[in-house]
């Protein structure tokens, strides 16, 4: 796990938050939604299956661990989550990743996926420091 390097496309989308024990934790750059993504920090990883058992355990308490993030800080944001989407989607980005978002009932593509949708709006400044200063003091 040395030398990782996130795919470009999360690069452009999402912002380096911190790093957990197996993975790279990011912040998608939507304020529209508590989004966070997990890339592990595993060469070459694709697939689940490119993982061994021990990084697999490891990746789904990461991902528990995200979805206590994400809803608190749409608590702390006074906009409690009605779902938690938990996916791993690898159709346009390779790298393994997981998207851990929450969705409320009236935010706007509610009941629909929101992956490759339009009309994204980018955090302000002071929004994007507080919530990445939340994420690493979780």
């Amino acid at each position: 796990m040395t030398d990782f390097k996130a795919d470009a496309a999360f690069e452009a989308g999402s912002v380096f938050a911190v790093d957990w024990p197996l993975c790279q934790v990011r912040l998608q750059d939507d304020a529209r939604f508590p989004w966070l993504i997990l890339l592990p920090r595993v060469d070459g990883a694709v697939e689940l299956d490119d993982l061994s058992r021990d990084q697999r355990a490891a990746l789904m308490d990461e991902v528990v661990r995200a979805g206590e993030v994400v809803r608190a800080l749409a608590e702390a944001a006074g906009r409690p989550i009605d779902k938690l989407n938990t996916a791993a989607l690898g159709n346009v980005t390779r790298q393994l990743h997981i998207h851990v978002v929450g969705r409320r009932r009236d935010d706007g593509l509610w009941p629909d996926p929101i992956w490759g949708r339009p009309g994204a709006v980018r955090l302000s400044e002071d929004d994007l420091a507080a919530l990445l200063r939340a994420i690493r003091e979780a």
